[in-house]
């Protein structure tokens, strides 16, 4: 089967076997066993299941044949000969009629869940009635979850979000989940919101119309999929033959498959859909799964509430669902188009850049490489680093208070039904420099996507305590979850260091959340969007010139102009972000309790490019990443054998934008590994730095880094995506003076003369020049590793292995003692 997307061959050779021991543990294994295994049992176990009869290779690919392929595959496996494979044992998973319960406390958890599962035999569609059984329970988990989503945005709600969805377990059985995340202590209130909502479409069913809306979106889906069939990626193909070898699934292909949608979803009633809900009764082998960072319920509390929620079913005492009004248009007094005030057609790279008579600036490029595909951003300068102290919070949480409000003129859950069957997103992103909407559509939706984008600039928020509140106590769950984590305690500190205890990158304490003012929040929301003059939209996609024009003048031409220019910012007006970063070494590690020991190391240098040759250090700096990426994998990792992979990235997101300054960032190294080898490591990482910016790299490391360059560039130049960043890198560029497409050739220009002057001595140059040097003077190495602490691993751990009822009585003697020895160096 040959993809045209792009020139990809995918091979692919895998071996099925079944392992019959998942209740114990997951196939992996366990860390002793994998330590201690002798070599033989490995073989054995090799020659018993790594037959031929139990193979499989999958070719997909761009092939000038299939008959070439075939005629390689059987010449360099056909001539195999293998013993034939053991029969293959089936086993058998039990079923229970009496829900099964477990409760688990997690004291990293980043907050409190439940879960409840229902195991099924996973049959596989044979028919088109088969098919159509399983489209029901596609059907019917859209409309729960849509029911779901609007009690998570309730007043006091059970639980901040919950879904269902149908999860692989082991063949030949299946789950259905149904999962929520919810606050501390508030386990009950979740678990009893979910089994009344199946319960309630047992006894009241669905309406009509929420059948309506669930068939909607998931035609709309299978439309998307329909319009990308020719353009679909290789490893896509390789599944679906990987699923049909491993587990029998069908290969339909998308066009059979998009006649069945559309030949069965509109002939689906509401009862019929809603008799999906009797497979989900909690005697049908259920099993009820919570997790806890403390200790709150236990498995009685479950089943007493498991059963009362019975007895309200078989009462009737669970009334019918309530749904909202839903209005017809998105907006609801067409705009009086703007005018065109200027256009430029810069042909050599297929952009049409247009001025509007509101002072917004919006170019376009017309691309075949996504059907189905249109995504767009809008920015203007100014952004969180013109707030002051006393501002910044309240409008760090502006996004969020006017999201739940409805920042597009409508309840999130009632913009939710009027775009069912659309495909078309907008959201909002407040930067430290900038102030963004992005969006993605299908090319059939475009209009109601610029609908929204005119919805956020006319529409003004008005705080309400309700949703006001809701984002509160999200952001208290996410504080208390962020306290547990070791990693985000990791991450916090390495913060600190870096930029100093500046309150910009202070991470929000719940002391802190009194002080959010709601009026503030959203008036700087309304402030952010309201005048157009300020914006440059890009739009890239599968667009046609004679739709999109008209759109463009209605929509973004016809949001009001700003009688004042409000939040009008010039680039070299724009206020830096406060921090104070180490001048020295810094070198310290971060020490955490963690139920399960891990080590994560962060190697920060910081780096400055000269502005008179900005353009080419920039690709120097990320060719300079590669190579470090490899080579210290290669160090780390093949010659030491103590990591995984190694990350090597450079960052320049909080240096302040402007066109004659020098630019200011960080290259950074981060990896996981065995606590007792991280500090080796680390000096390690820096030897290899400091040996390529004394010695250089060689050639062939030169070559790997081109290669690998190019080889993602042509792949980018047929995303969509990447010609969206390109155009708004070259409006953003110091380069930029008013002509895009000049800056669109002095950037190519600039990746040319970086690669042609790539060499082993470049490399040596760009490496002292960019990076401190020698870097092992000028760097911060931060590493957490898990707690050591005799005594406050003993707290931590009696924390989470000991019963509730014993917890107490521990905790007072462990308190005891740690208040006496809690100064004191115990070595034993």
């Amino acid at each position: 089967m040959a993809s045209s997307y792009m020139p990809c061959l995918v091979i692919f050779v895998l071996s099925r076997w079944r392992c019959g021991n998942y209740a114990k543990r997951l196939p992996i294994g366990l860390e002793l066993v994998i330590r201690s295994a002798p070599a033989e049992v490995a073989k054995q176990f090799y020659k018993k299941w790594y037959c031929l009869q139990n193979m499989a290779v999958i070719a997909v690919g761009d092939f000038p044949d299939t008959k070439s392929v075939v005629e390689l595959i059987i010449q360099h496996f056909g001539q195999i000969i293998s013993p034939s494979p053991p029969v293959t044992p089936e086993h058998v998973v039990p079923f229970h009629h009496k829900p099964r319960f477990s409760c688990l406390v997690e004291p990293e958890a980043s907050g409190s869940s439940v879960e409840i599962n229902w195991k099924m035999h996973n049959d596989e569609p044979k028919t088109i009635g088969d098919y159509k059984d399983w489209l029901i329970g596609v059907v019917f988990r859209s409309a729960l979850n849509r029911r779901f989503t609007k009690i998570s945005r309730r007043k006091d709600a059970p639980f901040f979000g919950c879904s269902i969805a149908e999860l692989e377990l082991v063949r030949p059985v299946k789950a259905v989940q149904i999962s929520s995340s919810c606050k501390d202590k508030s386990i009950l209130e979740a678990l009893e919101s979910m089994l009344s909502e199946l319960a309630r479409a047992r006894l009241h069913e669905f309406s009509e119309r929420e059948i309506s809306i669930a068939c909607a979106n998931i035609l709309s889906e299978m439309e998307s999929a329909y319009l990308e069939r020719e353009k679909m990626q290789s490893s896509t193909w390789r599944y679906q033959y990987l699923q049909h070898f491993l587990r029998n699934e069908a290969v339909l292909g998308l066009e059979f498959e998009a006649k069945l949608y559309k030949t069965i979803l509109p002939q689906l009633s509401a009862s019929e859909v809603s008799r999906y809900s009797e497979k989900l009764k909690m005697s049908e082998s259920s099993v009820v799964i919570i997790t806890e960072p403390r200790a709150t319920v236990t498995e009685k509390d479950l089943q007493n509430l498991v059963s009362v929620t019975d007895s309200l079913e078989e009462e009737e005492k669970i009334s019918a669902w309530k749904d909202d009004f839903i209005p017809e248009e998105v907006v609801q007094v067409k705009p009086n188009p703007g005018e065109v005030v200027r256009k430029s057609d810069y042909q050599d790279i297929g952009v049409t850049e247009i001025a509007l008579s509101n002072g917004m600036k919006v170019c376009y490029k017309c691309t075949d490489f996504q059907n189905d595909q249109v995504i767009f951003r809008g920015y203007s300068y100014g952004g969180y680093s013109e707030l002051s102290e006393s501002e910044y919070l309240s409008c760090m949480l502006s996004s969020s208070i006017a999201g739940e409000i409805g920042q597009f003129g409508y309840k999130p859950t009632v913009l939710e039904d009027m775009l069912a069957g659309k495909r078309a997103g907008v959201y909002t992103q407040l930067g430290a420099y900038t102030r963004n909407f992005i969006g993605d559509c299908s090319p059939s939706d475009l209009e109601t996507a610029l609908q929204l984008v005119y919805q956020l600039f006319v529409t003004c928020v008005k705080p309400e305590e309700e949703d006001t509140r809701r984002v509160i106590q999200i952001v208290e769950e996410m504080i208390r979850a962020d306290e547990r984590d070791p990693y985000n305690v990791f991450t916090n500190r390495v913060t600190r260091i870096k930029y100093g205890n500046s309150y910009f990158y202070k991470p929000a304490q719940l002391n802190d959340l009194p002080k959010v003012d709601p009026e503030k929040a959203c008036e700087y929301f309304d402030r952010s969007f309201k005048d157009p003059s300020t914006f440059t939209v890009a739009i890239v996609g599968n667009l046609d010139p004679t739709i999109i024009h008209p759109l463009i003048l209605e929509y973004l031409g016809g949001i009001p102009k700003s009688s004042v220019p409000d939040l009008h910012f010039n680039l070299e007006d724009l206020s830096g972000l406060p921090s104070n970063p180490p001048v020295n070494i810094v070198r310290e590690i971060v020490r955490s309790p963690m139920v399960e020991a891990q080590c994560s190391v962060h190697i920060s240098m910081n780096i400055k490019l000269c502005s008179e040759t900005m353009m080419e250090e920039l690709w120097f700096t990320k060719f300079l990443s590669q190579l470090l990426q490899t080579k210290l994998t290669q160090a780390l990792r093949f010659k030491h054998g103590e990591i995984y992979t190694v990350s090597v990235d450079s960052n320049f997101g909080y240096s302040k934008p402007s066109k004659t300054a020098d630019l200011e960032g960080e290259i950074t190294i981060d990896f996981s590994c065995d606590p007792n080898v991280a500090a080796t490591l680390v000096d390690v990482s820096l030897d290899e730095t400091l040996r390529l910016q004394e010695h250089g790299p060689s050639e062939e490391d030169v070559s790997a880094v081109l290669e690998i360059e190019q080889r993602d560039y042509e792949n980018e130049l047929q995303e969509n995506t990447h010609w969206l960043f390109q155009i708004l890198q070259s409006y953003r560029s110091r380069l930029y003076s008013g002509n895009l497409g000049s800056t669109f050739q002095e950037l190519e220009k600039a990746r040319s003369r970086a690669r042609q002057t790539l060499s082993p001595l470049t490399v040596k140059w760009a490496l002292q020049k960019i990076l401190p040097y020698p870097c092992k003077q000028h760097y911060i190495s931060v590493t957490l590793i898990p707690e050591t602490n005799r005594f406050r691993l003993l707290k931590h751990q009696l924390k989470t292995q000991l019963k509730e009822k014993y917890y107490g009585r521990y905790m007072k003697t462990v308190d005891k003692v740690w208040k006496v020895f809690a100064r004191k160096d115990i070595s034993h």
